[in-house]
């Protein structure tokens, strides 16, 4: 066990891998690498409670400073992997330093996808990935304000919501025909289509951005052929996979590096984990998943992989967002073709709609229903047949269907 594993990208997927490593008995030497300033920290509050002032800084991060040393992991923060040179086996940092590895795991994560419209480099178009982001979009985050939101996907509807609670004028603008469009069912983007407009958010659905203007900062977004006034911009439109470390190595990928259900590459000593990665999925079509889900439980797989216990990855992905006072939880993953099927009245804010496949669960979204999640989860996992006309019965217990 005195193999030196370097993991690249200092996030949720690499500070799991640190602590699978030690839980599972690996007592080699451990290195990781991480580009910003901070250690591993959680990136769902930074659009919710960290944005609106009520999570402190320090309760981001996801171990104490002292854990890393404790761990015998030697952190490396600021600093980017410039190349690996597989042959020889290590990794070529941005500041000249060579870190030999016997086994490396890039963790690299993702990138925010920018526009390159007119007006996109203004000062005032933020986006929202990193700690730094926040802080940098919190100076005009005041009330009164107008802020511009490029995206009706998760962040940023959750910004917008914390916006409103915050007094500034809100307009959402959204390419799509509806919120939300590629990750829930209709009827949850009608439902929070309502709720956020019910909170002052003005939405412009089918309205694409063709550029931002202004004088010295930005001023307006013009969008749909018409410009409307904003004293501030914030962008989430997306993320990219960081794969160019991997490409450039001749390592395989395909919108995120290619893994197999071990998280292992085409190399045999090189793992990958995270919003970074491409894998079989469980029902075993090729996916990118973009969720803490995935990143810790890839991250536990490629863990047991290096240590020679590998395990075959078939977690069932879930995901949630807080917007208002409204949790929304998913578990598994909806195609089109999907029968829908509802349980709960979306006026009482409390529902969830149940995704059937060949007369089984294949996925379930709800809304403050913290029961038809749960067990929603459990039959997506198990697979197994389940009634319809149950399903959407209150008057049955979902602990019954289970």
């Amino acid at each position: 066990m005195s193999e030196h594993i370097v993991i690249i990208g200092a996030g949720q997927a690499g500070a799991q891998a640190v602590q699978s490593l030690r839980a599972e008995g690996f007592d080699g030497p451990i290195t990781m690498v991480g580009d910003e300033a901070y250690p591993p920290y959680q990136r769902p509050p930074l659009s919710k409670a960290y944005l609106l002032g009520a999570f402190e800084r320090p309760r981001l991060f996801l171990k104490a400073d002292s854990y890393y040393a404790e761990a015998g992991c030697d952190l490396i923060l600021n600093t980017n992997a410039k190349a690996i040179h597989r042959a020889e086996r290590h990794v070529e940092l941005h500041d000249g330093r060579k870190l030999a590895y016997d086994k490396l795991l890039l963790t690299t994560g993702a990138r925010v996808r920018k526009l390159k419209c007119p007006g996109a480099d203004l000062p005032g178009v933020h986006y929202l990935k990193t700690i730094a982001d926040v802080d940098a979009l919190q100076a005009d985050f005041t009330a009164g304000k107008r802020i511009a939101i490029v995206g009706g996907g998760y962040i940023g509807l959750e910004v917008a919501a914390v916006a409103a609670k915050r007094g500034l004028a809100v307009t959402v603008f959204e390419a799509m025909d509806r919120l939300m469009a590629r990750a829930v069912s209709p009827q949850l983007s009608a439902f929070y289509a309502l709720e956020h407009e019910k909170a002052g958010v003005t939405l412009k659905l089918r309205t694409g951005v063709e550029a931002f203007e202004g004088d010295g900062k930005v001023e307006r977004i013009v969008a749909g052929g018409q410009a409307y006034p904003c004293d501030l911009v914030l962008v989430g439109i997306g993320v990219t996979p960081c794969d160019e470390l991997a490409v450039q190595a001749g390592l395989a990928s395909e919108d995120g590096i290619v893994v197999d259900q071990n998280a292992r590459t085409g190399d045999p000593y090189i793992w990958s984990a995270g919003d970074c990665t491409r894998h079989v999925g469980r029902e075993g079509h090729s996916i990118r998943l973009e969720c803490v889900q995935n990143a810790i439980d890839q991250a536990k797989h490629a863990a047991l992989a290096m240590m020679g216990r590998p395990r075959t990855y078939a977690e069932v992905p879930w995901f949630w967002s807080d917007q208002y006072d409204l949790k929304l939880q998913i578990a598994g993953l909806a195609r089109p073709t999907d029968t829908l099927v509802q349980r709960g009245d979306p006026a009482a804010r409390k529902f969830a709609v149940f995704h059937l496949r060949d007369g089984a669960v294949a996925a379930v979204e709800a809304v403050n229903a913290a029961p038809e999640y749960m067990i929603g989860k459990k039959l997506v996992a198990e697979g197994k047949q389940v009634d319809a006309a149950k399903l959407a019965d209150l008057s049955i217990a979902m602990k019954t269907l289970a």
